[in-house]
């Protein structure tokens, strides 16, 4: 069977992925059997089509009235988003954290939404936008992911992955222009170049490969700010957890759906890194340290720490 997206093409969409590795099976043998694809996304595009994202949406009213309950695109608002998801490369790898607030409208539908997830070993992304889609993304990459290591006995190249979610976003563009958006942003180890990459994408696809640090969501530009002060070449992983939890601070104070650390309910960032030992996910005690640090600094300094202007 053939690959498909394994980073030799030169884009998101280079080549057709429906056409690779898929042949008829034997006669009389079942229909599934026949599809031999090393996309999961693929097989269920031809048996199931309706269990992918964006494919359920119904027709949205020719001109929805948002200031009628119930219409379209109210009901679109009324849907719990997620946001702030950073990203840092450190030394050795690449930090992935998330903030934990869900909101619908102006009001907080969720205080502990988890953004922050392992695609693979080597990899793993955030999301941010209609958080029942996002979920579907999630638990389809993933499933995509190790698919393709079943069919092919070995795994994606990091571009390969990166360029298999690209498709499958944009795989979810009519929903998206209904408002149903889910943006991600994916990291991982690239075990060929010895090194923490970072990916983001748009609602029609990319990806884009971002250099040293990203964010993406509603409090992206707070946090992209702080991290442009705090953020420098080869921090290790543990400085770069801090550094992206400074940053989910900052884009809470701004931003108000975004959220911070809440010491009340024990509520503090996700927090990932992912190295040459492979994903790990912070546990809640590493995660509330990191978090408490922060808020106690800023208690004596409410602005967060100054970034020098000269090199000593």
């Amino acid at each position: 069977m053939g690959s498909f997206f394994d980073g030799s093409q030169s884009g998101p969409l280079a080549g057709d992925p429906r056409l690779s590795g898929r042949g008829q099976g034997a006669a009389g043998s079942p229909p599934f059997l026949g599809l031999q694809t090393s996309s999961f996304t693929d097989f269920l595009a031809v048996h199931s089509p309706g269990l992918l994202p964006g494919r359920m949406m119904p027709g949205a009213p020719a001109d929805p009235d948002p200031r009628v309950p119930g219409s379209g695109s109210q009901a679109v608002r009324d849907l719990p988003h997620a946001t702030t998801i950073v990203a840092a490369i450190c030394d050795g790898g690449v930090v992935l954290a998330g903030d934990r607030r869900a909101t619908a409208g102006n009001m907080i539908a969720k205080r502990d939404v988890e953004k922050v997830f392992r695609s693979d070993e080597f990899s793993g992304m955030g999301y941010a936008g209609t958080g029942s889609v996002g979920i579907e993304f999630v638990r389809l990459f993933q499933v995509e992911l190790e698919h393709y290591e079943k069919m092919e006995g070995r795994s994606l190249s990091l571009e390969g992955k990166a360029n298999r979610l690209a498709w499958m976003v944009r795989g979810n563009l009519g929903a998206a222009m209904q408002g149903l958006v889910v943006v991600p942003l994916f990291v991982g180890y690239d075990e060929d170049a010895g090194r923490g990459r970072i990916f983001s994408y748009d609602v029609a696809g990319g990806p884009y490969e971002e250099q040293r640090f990203y964010s993406i969501g509603s409090g992206s530009l707070f946090a992209r700010g702080a991290l442009k002060k705090l953020y420098t070449d080869d921090m290790p992983p543990a400085d770069a957890a801090l550094a992206c939890v400074q940053a989910l601070y900052d884009a809470a104070d701004d931003d108000s759906a975004t959220g911070g650390p809440d010491l009340p309910r024990r509520i503090f960032p996700v927090i990932a890194t992912i190295t040459a030992d492979g994903f790990r996910k912070l546990p809640e005690s590493e995660a509330e340290d990191i978090a408490e640090q922060v808020v106690r600094e800023r208690m004596t300094r409410p602005d967060g720490p100054q970034a020098a202007l000269r090199n000593s």
